[in-house]
């Protein structure tokens, strides 16, 4: 009987609701979607939460009722947390397109983006499912918001669609100057996050597509590209910290552009080449620290070397084939 009683009230709600719609009355129509919210919380009926929430929040971003809006889409992730819900194709797909109806200047919106994150975060991706950081990447690379979208590639597996985003970026907004700090920086990036396959795929992909870009590797009068491409080389094959010191050295002029590198530097000698973690900053320049460490290491990494099978080798390592990289690319219809 109670049941009987509860689905009739809630069918007397959706009626409103639907008359609301109807007669444009938006604002009974907002207070509705929270009646009907709480009704379908307390019943557990979270798949018809999902999408009531999404479609009521669409609506009214429709018709410019952003607060309304962004209310809805507040509510409609803190259903998927109160359910419990797995992360999902659909939900990164709804979850990014709420994001980009919400207004750039609207208090809300990163806090909306937070909590996006932290729902789909897991102890594989803390920061968020790499997935929905793609999803977000493509949504604000349609809005032209490149160094956001930046961020959200970088902690997705995409680096195909990172090179390519940054070559319209560099296009866009950057100087002929910068022509190849856009992309070492990001590599760079992804090599601190431990993303070598992403940082291999970006810098082909920004290499093969950017049209100022003469042909290469090698590269002329582009040492900086030069540099990035050894250094993945050597990743993927010998992991040298010889290798590594050496190219630190040969291209210490190039490097020197940007005092962040160093700290990049640092912790991907950590990550991939055996370099020890440093223990107090050292006076004397911005490289003095890492070629400190990287003398040290490899000092003791030929002595290994030497007992066991002779001395180490110092050759850079020849060019390797293109990786393949095992991500599910973005399809025109998820941007819709």
């Amino acid at each position: 009987m109670a049941a009987g009683r509860s689905r009739g009230g809630t069918d007397r709600v959706l009626s409103k609701l639907k008359a609301s719609i109807e007669n444009e009355n938006y604002y009974e129509a907002h207070q509705m979607y929270r009646t009907l919210y709480f009704r379908y919380v307390g019943q557990k009926k979270y798949d018809e939460i999902e999408g009531m929430l999404y479609d009521g929040a669409v609506l009214l971003f429709s018709h410019q009722e952003v607060a309304s809006g962004v209310d809805l889409a507040k509510l409609f992730v803190e259903s998927l947390t109160q359910a419990e819900a797995g992360p999902e194709e659909t939900r990164f797909q709804r979850l990014s397109k709420l994001y980009q109806l919400i207004p750039c200047d609207n208090i809300d919106k990163p806090q909306y983006l937070a909590t996006c994150l932290k729902w789909s975060s897991s102890s594989a991706s803390a920061v968020g499912h790499p997935r929905l950081h793609q999803h977000l990447a493509y949504s604000l690379w349609q809005s032209k918001q490149y160094s956001e979208a930046r961020q959200h590639f970088l902690h997705s597996q995409d680096g195909q669609g990172c090179g390519s985003m940054l070559v319209e970026f560099h296009l866009t907004r950057g100087f002929g100057s910068e022509l190849d700090l856009f992309i070492a920086q990001t590599v760079l990036q992804y090599l601190c996050l431990k993303k070598s396959l992403a940082a291999s795929t970006a810098f082909l992909a920004y290499t093969a597509e950017h049209p100022k870009i003469g042909g290469g590797p090698p590269y002329s009068s582009l040492p900086l590209l030069n540099f990035v491409w050894f250094l993945l080389l050597s990743i993927q094959t010998s992991q040298s910290l010889s290798v590594y010191s050496v190219l630190c050295e040969k291209y210490k002029q190039a490097l020197e552009r940007d005092p962040q590198y160093l700290e990049y530097l640092d912790k991907i000698g950590q990550h991939f080449f055996g370099v020890p973690a440093p223990v107090k900053a050292k006076p004397g320049g911005m490289f003095s620290g890492i070629f400190d460490q990287l003398m040290s290491a490899m000092n003791e990494e030929e002595e290994e070397e030497e007992a066991v099978a002779g001395p180490s080798s110092r050759e850079v390592p020849r060019p390797a084939s293109q990786p393949k990289e095992p991500v599910k690319k973005l399809e025109a219809e998820d941007l819709d």
